[in-house]
């Protein structure tokens, strides 16, 4: 289990940082498109970016996890709004869906509520 919540860390590190950093440009479009001005966006990015290294810091140090990774569930189920207000396709909800879970995933682990 312990590789799962490992894999489960890196993968939503990984992902904001591509989302976040390499592709940037879509984030801006998407952000003009929910009516959110650059300096949310620019926060959001930031503190995204910010919980993401604490996840992986959280590989080494596991009392770092928690709290982050509980964060990273709100932003996503905030995401999921963001796009119920502007009703996009169903596909524009999956990738932050799924972060969703695996930030769950993560958190009830770090949390002794499932695994061993």
């Amino acid at each position: 289990m312990h590789t799962l919540v490992t894999l489960a860390q890196l993968i939503i590190a990984v992902s904001i940082v591509i989302v976040w950093v390499f592709r940037f440009d879509n984030i801006v479009v998407e952000f003009k498109q929910y009516g959110l001005p650059d300096l949310v966006r620019n926060m959001l990015g930031a503190s995204k970016i910010a919980l993401a290294t604490l996840l992986v810091a959280g590989i080494w140090y596991p009392k770092l996890v928690l709290v982050p990774a509980l964060l990273m569930a709100f932003l996503m189920v905030c995401a999921q709004l963001a796009h119920i207000k502007v009703r996009n396709p169903l596909s524009k909800y999956v990738p932050s869906f799924l972060l969703l879970l695996l930030s769950l995933f993560v958190a009830a682990a770090h949390a002794g509520l499932i695994g061993a």
